[in-house]
């Protein structure tokens, strides 16, 4: 693994005499002839005031500085832009969500390579922000190691709300979500859904359920990037400082070993381990879209029909937030990511001959940890479903796949009247006047990858039917996205989507749809003629010029079931010595 690593790439910005201009600039950082002598090491994060995931990584940052210093290189911090989907959703900024993935991909790219780094921590706190890091440390494929800044505390709710869903009047940024519903019915009032908004997010870090963020931060210790038990220690916890110190002292170790490399842990194997962890604890259906896009940075192609083949075999062993009842707090004093991977494989549903950063196969390294401990993570061979928590469905409404979560549904399989909305904002004005009835499909189109674009989430409109007492009365479908806190009969990413010409676009008010998730098929009661006469009068899809990042993104993005990626495989950058015979 990494034989072929050279080392110190940064020879070619401080070596030679016409390296003189570079070494000034280097000086006036504060470096001096036996600092451009080690090996420089860059550390990026997405450090930002916006929200509460990203504000507490500097401190990650910092303490990642110190490692990589007592290891014996130089630590260079730089930072890349983070978006928050707390403050992003149920607005036309989500659409710059899921855009941000790539540009936090992109800036790692920019920044290590143009500087000619020698070997990279990433730091990343928030839903786009975690693949995005992880996608930017497979391209680059350098020594590297991924941290997660941590999941906030819980806060505590003003009593018991109708309709919410808590234990120990634990609460989260969902529980206010939830609870916008919940006043919109008239159940609470505007007092008890503000009281509830002050107390939901006590401090820093990410949502703390098996959201997004979570979910993507287990993803990244089963793929190997990150070190085992670092992911759900909380973000207020002492306990970080010292995982971030170690972290910088690994990847100088790395550095010095010369592997394994990025690429040398992202497998087809690592990632079915991925995929396999994601679906036992019932995680975010947008890992289904991030998993395939990192695969991509490394070369592999691995899509939702890969995602699928694992997700139909797991059963459902984490008894996490939003279908189950624990938070990310919880599952670290359960023994953390360990204990869900030493179930999974003690159950032989993971692949333990796989690299991992502490330079041991993942089921050696596992022995250092426990096992299940029987009420978070329960064994394999007492799950609580014996389905995982997500399926991939198809059908004639969605060749190419939809994604449902089905942990902490009461039923399966749904069927219902088609009302149709051409964006988020026209199903939300309809939901929050309750102008909808038992047994609707809502369905929202246009929000794809290029419809959108941005494939926007649907949380605020889930989260009000939740609250509205009417969480698996109904059904929402569209080809956008959910957030990884949505709950209910709930369907993502449809593909093809409605601006590719998927049959979504076809859809009419009335028509009857469908949904199995026993059976994993989504279907519309049309025959195939119906649906070819219908695709001969459809209108192409049209949409007013959006300008700016979002032009280049729809130009760029790929299906979902591709991972929405923006170009295609991995590229090797090649080192460049020094200038041959240029001396110092």
């Amino acid at each position: 693994m990494g034989k072929n690593l050279h080392k110190h790439r940064s020879r070619t910005i401080v070596e030679g005499l016409t390296r003189a201009p570079h070494r000034a600039f280097l000086r006036s950082t504060g470096m001096d002839e036996e600092a451009m002598r080690k090996p420089f090491v860059a550390i990026v994060d997405t450090y930002g005031e916006n929200a509460p995931c990203s504000m507490s990584l500097n401190q990650v940052s910092d303490n990642v500085r110190l490692g990589v210093a007592a290891g014996g290189g130089v630590p260079i911090r730089g930072t890349a832009i983070s978006v928050t989907d707390g403050i992003s959703m149920n607005h036309a900024g989500m659409r710059m969500s899921l855009v941000s993935r790539e540009i936090v991909a992109d800036s790692v790219e920019v920044f290590v390579r143009a500087h000619g780094y020698d070997a990279l921590v990433g730091v990343a706190g928030c839903d786009k922000s975690l693949p995005g890091m992880l996608m930017g440390l497979a391209r680059v494929n350098l020594p590297g190691v991924f941290l997660f800044g941590g999941a906030m505390l819980p806060g505590v709710a003003p009593g018991q709300i109708p309709g919410v869903a808590m234990r120990n009047r634990q609460a989260t940024v969902l529980t206010t979500i939830e609870a916008v519903g919940t006043a919109q019915r008239g159940d609470i009032t505007r007092e008890t859904l503000e009281s509830i908004e002050k107390q939901c997010t006590p401090g820093a870090g990410a949502c703390p359920g098996q959201f997004t963020a979570n979910t993507m931060a287990m993803v990244a210790e089963a793929l190997g990037l990150a070190p085992l038990g670092s992911a759900m220690v909380p973000a207020v916890y002492s306990e970080r400082i010292a995982i971030s110190r170690r972290a910088g002292e690994t990847v100088m170790r790395i550095l010095k070993s010369g592997g394994p490399l990025p690429r040398d842990l992202i497998t087809r194997k690592s990632l079915e381990n991925a995929c396999v962890a994601v679906a036992a604890t019932g995680g975010s259906t947008n890992a289904a879209l991030h998993i395939p896009a990192i695969a991509n940075e490394a070369g592999l192609r691995f899509t939702l029909d890969d995602v699928q083949r694992v997700f139909e075999k797991v059963p459902l062993i984490g008894d996490l937030q939003p279908g189950g009842r624990y938070l990310a707090q919880d599952l670290h004093h359960a023994g953390g990511v360990p204990a869900v991977l030493n179930a999974l494989l003690a159950g032989g549903y993971l692949h333990g001959d796989v690299p991992t950063l502490e330079g041991l196969p993942l089921e050696e390294a596992l022995r250092a940890f426990p096992g299940p401990d029987g009420t978070v993570v329960r064994p394999c061979g007492e799950p609580l479903s014996d389905n995982g928590g997500l399926v991939i469905l198809r059908g004639n409404l969605a060749p190419d796949g939809a994604c449902l979560k089905i942990a902490g549904l009461k039923s399966l399989v749904f069927s219902g009247t088609a009302r149709i909305f051409e964006c988020e904002e026209d199903c939300m004005a309809v939901v929050a006047q309750h102008r909808y009835a038992p047994g609707d499909v809502l369905v929202i189109r246009n929000e794809g990858p290029k419809g959108g674009p941005g494939m926007r989430e649907m949380l605020s409109v889930t989260a009000a039917i939740y609250g509205q007492g009417m969480g698996e009365k109904v059904a929402l479908l569209t080809d956008g996205r959910f957030s990884g806190a949505t709950r209910g009969l709930c369907i993502g990413y449809v593909g093809p989507e409605a601006a590719m010409g998927g049959p979504i676009a076809l859809l009419r008010d009335g028509d009857r749809i469908h949904i199995d998730a026993q059976a994993g098929t989504l279907n519309v009661e049309l025959s195939d003629e119906e649906l070819a006469r219908r695709r001969a009068q459809a209108a192409p899809f049209s949409r007013g010029h959006m300008g700016g990042v979002l032009e280049k993104y729809e130009a760029l993005v790929q299906p979902a079931n591709l991972g929405a990626i923006t170009h295609s495989g991995a590229v090797d950058w090649p080192y460049e010595a020094p200038t041959p015979g240029d001396t110092a």
